[in-house]
């Protein structure tokens, strides 16, 4: 399959790169900046020129650019990564007309240029699209919105421009992502516990974390069908706290940094609200016959061995 993937520069774009190289697919990826993406070659069975991984410059927020550029590569398949994910920075003013032009505008033209030419599309989704009000985990078919924040917004109507202008799609929801490119979590809680005794991390946020190689297989194996719909997906493992989170991490890592439970309220650092609850539903996962992620602490460990903290 020839697959045009967006914002190959983050964690996760990066991820589902290698991973359709993996599987000899033709891999495009695009970026508003492309210098600092590495990729390995073509890593199937044919070492042909065409099958090496191609990537293109791309605002995602010219309508223009990125129908002419969908129209040339005429892809199977379209798997938008490309999103603004900095939630604390959207809640900023003057940051809001490039939020949506990422988030909405853009992920509105990448739809109508995938439908242009017959092609189906992966649109990468949050549990952010949710109020995180409650205990039980959402459910896909869940439309008790209510985002709390503008990223969640933004996201949110992401969802609903896909929907509306495509048949053939996958909206994949999910929370927590940590992957080797960009910044995350699990990378800020390292660098914290190597000049502090102590830290504070909230435990009334619940949610599973999801490793960008985990995801990005499941991707491709759903991009590879025409199973279309809207999926949640994280690793396996239930359901836990950043703090249950936090003090993995520097267990796996051998670090003896003393983690302090608190509260969001006793938190209170952050500029935008985030949910309590993050629990996903990840049924249909396994109903529509798609091999779940890994359990997190696995993932975990194989995170803490890719970005060289553990051996």
């Amino acid at each position: 399959m020839k697959i045009f993937v967006t914002g190959v520069s983050g964690q996760l774009g990066r991820d589902v790169m290698v991973e359709l190289l993996r599987r000899a697919h033709l891999a495009i990826g695009t970026a508003r900046q492309i210098d600092n993406v590495e990729l390995p070659q073509h890593m199937g069975s044919s070492d042909l020129d065409e099958m090496e991984p191609k990537l293109c410059i791309l605002d995602l927020a010219d309508e223009k650019a990125v129908k002419s550029e969908i129209k040339i590569q005429k892809p199977d398949a379209v798997i938008h990564c490309a999103a603004w994910t900095d939630v604390d920075g959207a809640e900023d003013r003057n940051n809001w007309e490039r939020v949506r032009a990422v988030n909405v505008r853009g992920t509105k033209n990448v739809a109508e240029a995938a439908k242009a030419v017959g092609a189906k599309m992966v649109y990468i989704s949050t549990d952010y699209v949710f109020d995180g009000q409650g205990e039980r985990p959402w459910e896909t078919d869940d439309q008790s919105y209510n985002p709390l924040n503008v990223y969640g917004q933004s996201k949110l109507d992401g969802e609903l421009a896909v929907k509306e202008i495509l048949d053939k799609f996958f909206i994949v929801r999910t929370s927590w992502v940590f992957g080797k490119n960009g910044k995350n979590f699990v990378k800020t809680m390292l660098d914290i516990g190597k000049t502090h005794n102590m830290v504070r991390v909230v435990d009334d946020q619940i949610g599973t974390p999801t490793y960008t190689k985990d995801l990005a297989r499941l991707l491709v194996d759903m991009v590879e069908t025409d199973k279309y719909g809207i999926y949640h997906a994280t690793n396996e493992g239930g359901y836990i706290s950043w703090y249950d989170f936090c003090s993995e991490i520097y267990k796996q890592a051998g670090m003896s940094t003393k983690v302090l439970p608190v509260s969001t309220e006793e938190y209170g650092l952050n500029k935008a609200k985030r949910p309590l609850n993050s629990r996903l539903d990840k049924s249909k996962l396994r109903a529509c016959g798609f091999a779940p992620l890994p359990d997190w602490k696995d993932a975990l460990h194989r995170y803490l061995i890719e970005i060289g903290e553990i051996s």
